[in-house]
């Protein structure tokens, strides 16, 4: 490939990447643990949404669990959020050669 078709195919990704980073600030993924009693809500990128518990965990005597269900409802949804944008780098990636191991920046 010639240096000028490069140079062309890198400039519309550049463009494809920033648009695909303004829409993951607009996508919401919801992470969840014991059973549902608690979710996060992050955006794709990671930034906390929202966070909801149940009221049956609002006990002074539960303190210690419920921090450690927002800490497990929080890591369930950026691992979705991770996932949701390794599959968006994937289509914006696919047909360009990228040597093995090198991975796109986020």
């Amino acid at each position: 490939m010639d240096i000028m078709g490069l140079m062309k195919k890198a400039g519309a990704m550049q463009a494809k990447m920033a648009e695909m980073q303004a829409e993951l600030d607009n996508i919401t993924v919801e992470g969840f643990s014991g059973g549902g009693l608690v979710k996060v809500t992050l955006t794709a990128k990671g930034a906390l949404q929202g966070l909801s518990v149940d009221p049956s965990l609002l006990k002074v005597e539960e303190k210690e669990i419920l921090e450690d269900l927002i800490v497990a409802a929080h890591a369930d949804a950026r691992r979705k959020a991770e996932s949701l944008m390794e599959e968006k780098m994937k289509d914006l990636t696919a047909g360009l050669q990228l040597p093995p191991g090198m991975k796109m920046p986020f």
